[in-house]
């Protein structure tokens, strides 16, 4: 089964995705600073079970248009592009799933739209509730403790310049204090006065590591070359958005059939998601069907446990995707 790739123009923009295999849709959406290439190890096991493994650059990353108005990159807009891909494959239905934004995606995908989504498989951010306030209010409170990303990435063009600067460099920190070989929370320690994201990552070690190689970090390195991360930024910069277009789920659940795993040592789970994360997604996704804790793992875990994240996946497909007819 050859990996492909194509282009679906609609919804106002042209799209990348790449794809591998037949059968029942599976689409799996990535989050910052990544790309389609991401899931690459996943679509081929997922291929391989007999479904049709499709992972697109979502709007401003890769090979995907990159809209210069910060409100086209909100989940309702991003949504559009997710169900004009399944109406561009003729199918009534998908698998969805999330890690980091692409898991936010997911999660309000499936209270928009629950029709169209047959299960959710995310990864490392669990649903939550909206907030009562716009988020950047609780990040600005934050940083006026110690530096904080989210609020760093606010305003237009600084975080642009900075990371831009250093794609590689970027990437590598990043993707390693992420990891469960770093504690990502580390990063807490520094004001924010005056700091950038640079100065609060740590150095990374050279590549290869043990669960990325050098060859994968040069794909991904190679695409933000190209486009900066002036794209991936805006998902950051149109959250406020988010909270405001979804004020009619504010009490809103999770009804389609959900799994979720995690890894270990994953800073989201332990720092980003609340006091005790997993009781909050149990209490609003009545059809959670399993929870799997995945042991010496960070944030990116299908990377950092591949086999067993693939066989996870796969397990899980069976189960969402039981009446062949379903099958498109």
């Amino acid at each position: 089964m050859e990996l492909i790739h194509r282009f679906v123009t609609s919804n106002g923009i042209r799209m990348h995705v790449a794809e591998q295999g037949e059968g029942h849709p599976v689409i799996f959406c990535h989050g910052f600073p990544h790309t389609w290439f991401i899931w690459h190890r996943q679509l081929a096991a997922v291929a391989a079970a007999g479904y049709r493994a499709i992972a697109p650059d979502l709007r401003g990353y890769g090979r995907t248009d990159v809209p210069t108005d910060i409100e086209d990159y909100s989940n309702r807009a991003v949504i559009g592009d997710l169900l004009a891909l399944l109406d561009d494959m003729d199918a009534e239905q998908a698998v969805f799933v999330g890690l980091d934004f692409g898991a936010a995606l997911v999660w309000e995908l499936a209270l928009r739209v629950p029709e169209r989504v047959s299960g959710v498989i995310v990864l490392n951010n669990p649903f939550a509730p909206r907030p009562p306030r716009a988020p950047s209010q609780l990040w600005a409170k934050a940083a006026q403790r110690h530096f904080l990303h989210l609020d760093y990435f606010q305003k237009p063009g600084v975080a642009d310049a900075e990371l831009g600067g250093s794609t590689r460099e970027f990437l590598a920190r990043v993707y390693y204090s992420l990891s469960a070989d770093y504690h990502y929370l580390d990063t807490w320690r520094f004001p924010a006065a005056g700091t950038g994201y640079l100065d609060v990552l740590p150095e990374a070690p050279p590549l290869p590591w043990r669960w990325l190689s050098t060859a994968e970090f040069d794909i991904l390195a190679g695409d933000f070359e190209r486009t900066g991360f002036t794209g991936g930024l805006n998902w950051y910069r149109v959250l406020d958005r988010n909270w405001e277009l979804t004020a009619e789920f504010a009490d809103a659940e999770i009804c389609v059939p959900t799994y979720f795993l995690y890894g270990d040592r994953d800073p989201d789970m332990e720092g980003f998601s609340g006091r005790d994360p997993l009781a909050t997604l149990r209490a609003n996704v009545p059809d959670l069907r399993a929870v799997t804790k995945i042991a010496d793992a960070g944030h990116l875990v299908q990377w950092e446990r591949t086999d067993e994240v693939n066989t996870l996946i796969t397990t899980h497909l069976r189960d969402l995707v039981a009446d062949p007819a379903l099958t498109q």
